[in-house]
């Protein structure tokens, strides 16, 4: 309940109850949003970033589509 309690406290010290009600918190999550899409585009791991791999694996599907296609 402590846990609680404290994430209450918390999320009362956002301002904007009275007038946007829940959608008060709609520009942390846009940050967030914004904030993991630089990352997937930006922070390399190993030598790839997460378009890389995407960008890969779709080519592959496409080779893979092709051939058994023509065969």
């Amino acid at each position: 309940m402590l846990v609680s309690k404290r994430v209450k406290r918390l999320l009362k010290l956002v301002p904007g109850k009275q007038r946007f009600g829940v959608y008060r918190f709609l520009p942390f999550f846009f940050l967030l949003g914004g904030a993991m899409e630089w990352f997937m585009i930006n922070v390399r791991i190993g030598k790839e970033t997460f378009y890389d791999v995407y960008r890969r694996k779709r080519s592959e599907r496409q080779y893979e589509a092709r051939m058994e296609k023509n065969e």
